[in-house]
């Protein structure tokens, strides 16, 4: 295909109704057919990036290759796709505004009147197109944050609009909507859509697809109600019925022949049937698994499942690879006490402490890591996670009782964890983390190396914070070893105990590479270590 195609996904009604899973399932029908696809996501809210966002407010940020803290939604991308994303794939009001106005201080504009229309709308239109122009891609599917009607969603609704007017046949608007089923009347009501596609048209945008969520199935009656109010073909109202998994949607919609639709409104022919086999045998044992394993997330954001999204979905690649259902067991570690820790591991077979930042929970973490090391339960430490197994250690087996790290105490005789070199001297939080992708060098037989297969790996990271080398050589000797080194800065990546029958602390997050068609390693030999710890009990 000479020419990208745009396909653009807004959401009207409510939000969360799944404009990410539609996208992704979207793109991978188009990928198994033989076509390059990317998606992008823009949000409306003013921050740069999601990078300094509270997870409660947020959900989790997801950090890619190059650096970039952006939405949850990318995950979804790279998990459907296997195709990593980067900057590029998400933009924001606040980097829209800030590239506008850094152009407006430089003279780019030459002096004219700097406008919503033409200059935001232009960069959004630019930052949309850029993923064309450094890549391939036969088709750019960008999904924009928020309801149509939202004043913040505006200029990216008049983004699309003019890209709409200016590309013609090769470009698209897909409409995800809400058809709610009132019990008291006992039917599916279509005046939330029809209020939706209305709103948008005040706005000047004719969706060419409507996919409407909904817990009934929509019968051939409302699908022409919605088409003849809505003014669309009746094949392009498309069902999205809740899912019981969310890996179920891209079948879903290949039985509502979206992709078929898409390709016919944008005169595309393709060469190639769906080749789905492999996302066919992932779902069939997602769903008969052979056994169950249950194993504790141990983190301070657990009443937002959103806040660990990455994790939760590596345990399920990590599962179906395992042949098990894995039952993740949310406990908050302010619940956790070194009294009350083994009533609340007493059904586990593993144990994973999860990242994050700030003082609140620790002493919980410690306390969990204290007992899994004692009792040979499987453990895995992912970023602080991994820096309170370190802090634990120092505590209960170097023998320094009050180890901490300098981020929670300043003032510890022993910061056993501390702060980067290059972070000493930066003041503004957002986007001055260690981010990225990163090589790490794996020392041979270790569990690491077992785990990995390979001498060198490149994982990303989102920290500030790291092993003080000062205590290395103690911690060798004592039974916890550096199994991953970064070799240009010596910054210590992995920890492990050789003598526990499956312990081990990263600094970087497996979580964020882990997808459908590849699992990550160190999730699948965790839950498989479990898994043995399961057959012992």
């Amino acid at each position: 295909m000479p020419n990208a195609k745009y396909i653009f996904v807004t959401g009207g009604v409510t939000s969360s109704l799944g404009k990410g899973i539609i996208s992704a399932s979207l793109a991978t029908l188009l990928q198994s057919r033989g076509f390059k696809v990317t998606i992008q996501k823009l949000d409306p809210y003013i921050n740069v990036d999601p990078g300094t966002l509270n997870p409660y407010e947020h959900g989790e940020c997801y950090v890619t290759d190059d650096g970039a803290e952006t939405d949850l939604d990318l995950g979804h991308y790279e998990r459907f796709l296997n195709v990593p994303t980067s900057r590029a794939n998400n933009i924001t009001t606040g980097r829209i505004y800030k590239s506008v106005i850094d152009k407006e201080r430089q003279g780019v504009y030459l002096g004219k009147t700097v406008q919503v229309i033409p200059h935001i709308t232009d960069e959004i239109k630019n930052s949309i197109k850029l993923l064309a122009k450094n890549k391939a891609f036969d088709f750019v599917i960008t999904e924009i944050g928020g309801t149509v009607g939202d004043i913040e969603s505006l200029p990216y609704i008049e983004a699309v609009r003019q890209m709409k007017w200016e590309l013609g046949k090769n470009c698209l608007v897909i409409h995800l909507t809400l058809i709610p089923f009132l019990a008291a009347a006992g039917e599916l009501k279509t005046k939330p859509t029809q209020h939706s596609v209305k709103a948008l048209l005040e706005y000047g945008i004719q969706p060419d697809i409507l996919v409407c969520r909904t817990e009934k199935s929509l019968n051939k009656e409302i699908r022409r109600k919605v088409a003849l109010f809505c003014n669309v073909e009746p094949d392009a109202v498309i069902e999205s019925i809740d899912a019981s998994t969310i890996y179920d949607v891209p079948f879903l919609m290949k039985e509502e022949k979206l992709d078929e639709v898409v390709l016919r409104k944008l005169h595309v022919e393709a060469e190639h049937k769906h080749e789905l086999g492999a996302w066919s045998k992932f779902i069939k044992k997602l769903k008969n698994p052979s056994r169950e394993v249950n194993i504790a997330l141990v983190g301070k954001y657990t009443e937002l499942k959103d806040a660990y999204k990455s994790i939760s979905e590596s345990f399920i690649h990590a599962g179906v690879a395992n042949d098990a259902k894995v039952n993740v067991q949310w406990i908050s570690s302010e619940d956790i006490t070194s009294e009350n820790i083994e009533k609340k591991l007493k059904n586990v077979s593993g144990v994973l402490v999860a990242p994050g930042f700030g003082e609140r929970g620790i002493e919980g973490k410690i306390n969990t890591i204290k007992f899994v090391r004692e009792h040979n339960i499987p453990f895995l430490g992912i970023c602080l996670g991994m820096q309170c197994a370190v802090i634990e250690f120092a505590r209960n087996v170097l023998g320094y009782p009050d180890a901490h790290s300098a981020e929670m105490n300043s003032k510890t005789e022993h910061p056993v964890i501390d702060l980067l070199e290059d972070q000493k001297k930066i003041v503004n939080k957002g986007g001055t983390m260690r981010l990225g992708a990163y090589a790490c060098t794996i020392k041979e037989n270790t569990l690491a190396s077992k785990i990995y297969k390979s001498e060198t790996i490149s994982e990303r990271h989102r920290h500030r914070y790291e092993f003080n080398n000062k205590y290395l050589d103690e911690f060798i000797k004592a039974g916890m070893i550096n199994s991953g080194m970064n070799s240009k800065t010596h910054l210590v990546e992995i920890v492990e105990i050789p003598a526990h029958p499956f312990f081990i602390g990263v600094q970087f997050h497996p979580e964020y590479k882990s997808t459908v068609a590849q699992p990550h390693p160190l999730f699948v030999n965790f839950v498989a270590a479990a898994l043995k710890q399961v057959r012992k009990d």
